[in-house]
């Protein structure tokens, strides 16, 4: 079975892009959320997207499979809600291994369909493994400096119930991603260490931070620096950026990171910037520009979409990144 460690080696690996933006398309209803199963459910579950990997998991096996047709080397489960914390909105903390488990089977599925029918290109899953929505670093609330609506206990927990999901289920790497808070982050890797120690396994683990604007920090205020040297303590295989910024806006701070760190570099920008709707209008041909930018100063080692991507765009980017060699560094990973 194929390494994601010794594909990474050998060329610029393409990630998939947005699982939401995919969504919207069905256009699912209350009742498409609830399914069968959880028709009298007491909450409204419209919007668990995650959900849909047990109500609807055709819809999530046919958009990882467009994003493979177009050429993703790695698709993202579709988890990115998957903690205790996330799904307490809907009332289903007691769903959440299920959630993660199925998805990742859902995912996996669908990759080994793929590097059957073609070895020379296998296909991997990254277990998505998002921020939830609730920070550690900051408080809520302005009057209350001091509060904190979770502690660093509390999400170490919560993340190792979706970390053992995500490995039970066959995933190939962990992606802790959308980093606003780093120590959020931490309390992931931390858990993803845990259960690495208690299964005695090394699977790889990216890292995906999120610049929020154009001061070039995290939310929780960190520079690009100051985030790397937060999370080198854990033995990574990539680190990166996705979300908030459009690939143009993203560039400088990919290159500080490129410059700074031995790990390989990843990136999954947003299909530009929202316009005044929420709506991303950048164009495949438009953002595949923009990342042969990446490509050309040797920047990137992973390379695919956030909001506002479909498999138009990474399409796009497959066809450009084939023609590059990858960002070369010097050190075991």
């Amino acid at each position: 079975m194929s390494d994601i460690r010794e594909e990474i080696e050998k060329r610029i690996l393409v990630l998939d892009g947005a699982m939401g933006t995919m969504l919207q398309r069905y256009d699912f209803s209350e009742e498409d959320f609830r399914g069968e199963r959880f028709k009298d459910y007491p909450s409204s579950l419209k919007g668990n997207n995650d959900l849909l990997s047990i109500t609807q998991p055709q819809a999530i096996a046919e958009v990882h499979r467009l994003y493979f047709e177009a050429g993703a080397d790695i698709v993202e489960t579709n988890t990115f809600s998957g903690t205790t914390i996330a799904m307490a909105d809907y009332q289903m903390e007691d769903l959440v291994y299920e959630l993660n488990y199925e998805s990742a089977k859902i995912a996996k599925q669908v990759a080994n369909e793929f590097t059957k029918a073609n070895p020379e290109k296998p296909r991997f899953v990254a277990g998505s493994i998002g921020p939830t929505n609730k920070t550690a670093s900051m408080s809520p609330d302005v009057n209350k400096p001091e509060y904190r609506a979770i502690t660093f206990e509390e999400l170490r927990i919560a993340y190792k119930e979706q970390v053992e999901a995500l490995i039970d289920g066959g995933v190939d790497v962990l992606l802790v991603e959308t980093i606003f808070d780093t120590l959020n982050a931490k309390a992931a890797l931390f858990a993803i260490e845990e259960v690495k120690e208690e299964r005695q396994i090394d699977i790889p683990i990216m890292v995906s931070g999120t610049i929020t604007d154009a001061s070039g920090r995290t939310l929780s205020g960190q520079t690009v620096e100051a985030f790397l040297t937060s999370i080198s303590h854990v033995p990574l295989l990539s680190v990166g950026f996705n979300c908030a910024l459009g690939a143009e806006q993203l560039k400088p701070y990919l290159q500080r990171l490129s410059y700074e760190t031995e790990f390989y570099t990843s990136a999954h920008p947003n299909a530009g910037l929202p316009n005044a709707f929420g709506e991303y209008d950048q164009s495949a041909m438009q953002m595949q520009e923009l990342i042969e930018d990446y490509l050309n100063d040797g920047l990137i080692n992973i390379i695919g979409g956030c909001c506002g991507t479909n498999p138009k765009h990474i399409q796009a980017i497959a066809e450009v990144a084939k023609n590059y060699k990858p960002r070369q560094i010097n050190i075991e990973v």
